[in-house]
Parts: structure tokens; sequence; C-alpha cells
């Protein structure tokens, strides 16, 4: 399925999309990680919690639980949150 990267993380892509094939949120970021050595650690803490300042949409919705099952039609997005003074 196909997967929105933010410019963050690009670095790993090569490119502002990737394709990667999971039937749950955890298995999309375990097969990006295979591809993309290094990026799922930038997305997912040491506990299995998605880091505070990443946001993942599926089909526009904001998903936290790496258990979200996906379908291979789906839209997944990662955003990564600006902050600052």
């Amino acid at each position: 399925m196909k997967v929105l990267i933010p410019s963050a993380l690009r670095s790993y892509t090569q490119g502002s999309s990737a394709e990667a094939q999971g039937a749950t949120l955890a298995e999309l970021l375990a097969d990006l990680d295979r591809r993309y050595e290094g990026i799922r650690f930038r997305m997912v803490d040491e506990q299995d919690h998605i880091r505070r300042h990443i946001r993942i949409f599926v089909n526009g919705t904001q998903v936290r639980d790496l258990a979200q099952p996906l379908s291979g039609k789906d839209e997944v997005v990662i955003v990564q949150a600006l902050s600052g003074g």
C-alpha cells in the first residue's frame, strides 16, 4: 500500500512516498524498516509506542495503536509535528 513520508524522513526513502505491506500498522512499519533500515526507530520508541512528535493517519483518521488493522487499499500518511518557540 502507499505510504506518504514526511520530509524529515525522506532521507531514508529518497521520496515523498513508499510502498509497504502489512495487515496491521505494526507490520507495515516493520516492512518499511526492512526496506529502509532505521526508519521505524524514528517513528516508534523502545516501548513500542508511536513517538509523541509523529502522527499517523489511515484514510484520513489519526491512529495511535500499532495493532490498527490495515487493508491493501488503505492510504497511510505519516506526519512529523513541528515544534519550536
